[in-house]
């Protein structure tokens, strides 16, 4: 019951929020995740009240669940963006930017983070450095694709951006199996080429794998119905089926076999898009389903925001660091790389602010990293304060940037009379 009032709490508490941050035309994506912060175990749960609010961070963790079939949506949702009639304008240019970026990122962290380690050796060792370097390439699509959808932003940045997005998944993975790797042979003195370069590898191709046989087979049932409801719940339920299959794992000997479910529903999105002739319809309307899923979503991850490492000055200042140091990677590494693969000027100038958002990805990284024992409690805190810094900010950046890159356009005058009117109608009866 009290679960039932938690999630029933959390999406009103969020759009509620949504309502008191209009004025400052914020993007709803951070109503949400201040909502979830003011519900979560440091506001409201502390006072104790079943189901006000999360009283903990276990009662939270009840809902990760949702977390995972929210993301299973926002991937299935970004795979519809690598169409391959649009990919051919746009494909080579975001394969080069979505890795050089995110390169960069990690390279600059790292110079960074080791210059921090010289200074002061004792709080932060070179494991945990190229560890958080590595982290660094990781950026949320969940929020870049909320701030799209809610301004309808679309033009050459946009259709750019959400590719770029995506492939951050697939670069991250390979980026911090190599330096974790690394990491734990810094640490027991024993290199493991098994975890360094086989498993990351296997897991990218089983995720494209599966994910691939999921949308050949969704788009082989679609075909036995004809009404658009129908096939709208068979979408649905593909994606909880594609979802729950990518949580498993399993191990042959010592080799790890498991899957991305991000790479897993985008790849799902993605072979659907292209052999289904209703698929745009189709994930047009499974958008309008998922938008009280994807509230909640936004409000448990507020909720799970620790507020409680702002009270070690270490963390805070190591986390300064890695944020300034990552944000400026990702900017100079999409700056660099959109010129060089001639990208419009505004794509030069804009695309890099937008990747600066991190949440998911990360957190999977980090809770991997916790295998290092105590060190990997100093990543996982760090990492926490970075995103409790670029949730909030990082989707009101992006809305900044694709405003000023031209693709969120501000509401012309005949739409808001219509509107007008509309409203004054309705007064009337």
């Amino acid at each position: 019951m009290y679960t039932l009032l938690s999630v029933s709490i959390a999406i009103l508490a969020g759009l509620l929020m949504t309502r008191v941050f209009k004025p400052f035309k914020l993007p709803s994506v951070t109503a949400y995740l201040i909502a979830g912060v003011l519900i979560g175990p440091y506001v409201l749960g502390a006072m104790g009240i079943e189901g006000l609010g999360f009283a903990s961070a276990d009662e939270v963790s009840h809902l990760s669940l949702v977390s995972e079939v929210a993301l299973g949506f926002i991937a299935f949702s970004i795979g519809n963006e690598f169409r391959l009639e649009d990919l051919k304008e746009t494909g080579r240019q975001a394969f080069v930017i979505g890795i050089f970026q995110a390169l960069t990122a990690t390279v600059l962290v790292d110079l960074a983070l080791l210059a921090v380690h010289l200074a002061v050796p004792d709080k932060l060792s070179v494991a945990q450095a190229i560890t958080l370097g590595a982290i660094a390439t990781a950026t949320a699509p969940a929020a870049t694709l909320m701030v799209v959808r809610q301004y309808k932003a679309k033009g050459p940045l946009t259709s750019l951006l959400l590719p770029i997005v995506a492939l951050d998944d697939a670069v991250g993975l390979v980026v911090f199996a190599v330096s974790f790797g690394i990491a734990r042979t810094l640490e027991s003195g024993a290199a493991d080429l098994v975890s360094i370069l086989l498993n990351p590898m296997l897991e990218i191709v089983c995720s494209l794998v599966l994910g691939a046989v999921m949308g050949w087979l969704l788009t082989q049932l679609e075909k036995m119905f004809n009404s658009n409801t129908n096939r709208l719940n068979l979408v649905i339920a593909f994606v909880f089926l594609t979802v729950s299959l990518a949580m498993q794992d399993f191990s042959i000997g010592p080799v790890r076999v498991g899957f991305s479910s991000l790479l897993v529903c985008m790849m799902l999105g993605s072979v659907f898009c292209n052999i289904c002739p209703l698929s745009h319809d189709l994930m047009g309307a499974a958008d309008k389903w998922t938008s009280p899923l994807f509230a909640l979503f936004f409000v448990i991850s507020g909720s799970e925001l620790e507020l409680g490492v702002f009270s070690d000055i270490v963390i805070v200042m190591i986390g300064i660091v890695y944020i300034l140091f990552r944000c400026l990677g990702k900017y100079l590494g999409a700056a660099v790389s959109a010129k060089a693969t001639h990208c419009a000027p505004q794509i030069c100038k804009y695309l890099g602010v937008t990747l600066f958002p991190q949440a998911g990805v990360a957190l999977g990284m980090c809770a991997t990293a916790m295998q290092l024992g105590e060190e990997g409690a100093l990543i996982r805190n760090i990492t926490l304060f970075a995103i409790l810094i670029y949730e909030l900010a990082g989707p009101m950046l992006t809305k900044q940037a694709l405003t000023k890159a031209g693709d969120i356009r501000p509401m012309s005058e005949e739409v808001k009379n219509r509107r007008k009117i509309k409203l004054e109608e309705q007064k009337k009866q």
